[in-house]
């Protein structure tokens, strides 16, 4: 089951010469479903202030292109996540137009903190905590 469903309408700007979505914008929906996400929980920003980190940070990013959006699709982009690890997070995308899946994609994020004069991925306890969600 997912964790949060996000929509989009897919427009004429979106899309590359021959029509279809320029593929970096797959990338933009994902984390802009990512965000939505957080929003439930006080948003980004207030999450960090909350776990004294810098950030919830991209660490890894991956897509498979199933089927072509174009403009005028009405998009729903699925997160689910994956599985929690002690430094890191794996989540799942699908991009869905109707019941078709057009896109699946992959994140890992990690909650960063600095440390001396660096930023290390910490401990995502806290933020499962606060997000509440089992395996």
């Amino acid at each position: 089951m997912y964790q949060h469903k996000y929509e989009y309408q897919v427009s004429f700007g979106d899309c590359d010469p021959a029509g279809i979505v320029f593929y970096p914008n797959n990338f933009s929906w994902f984390d802009r479903a990512f965000h939505s996400w957080l929003g439930e929980f006080g948003g980004h920003e207030g999450i960090c202030r909350r776990l004294n980190a810098v950030g919830i940070g991209l660490m890894d990013a991956d897509a498979r292109f199933q089927a072509p959006l174009r403009p005028g699709d009405r998009i729903s982009i699925l997160l689910f996540v994956e599985e929690w690890k002690s430094r890191s997070v794996s989540l799942r995308y699908e991009i869905m137009v109707k019941e078709r899946i057009a896109v699946i994609g992959q994140e890992v994020r990690g909650l960063f903190r600095k440390e001396g004069s660096g930023i290390i991925a910490g401990d995502m306890n806290s933020f499962r905590t606060l997000v509440n969600c089992g395996e």
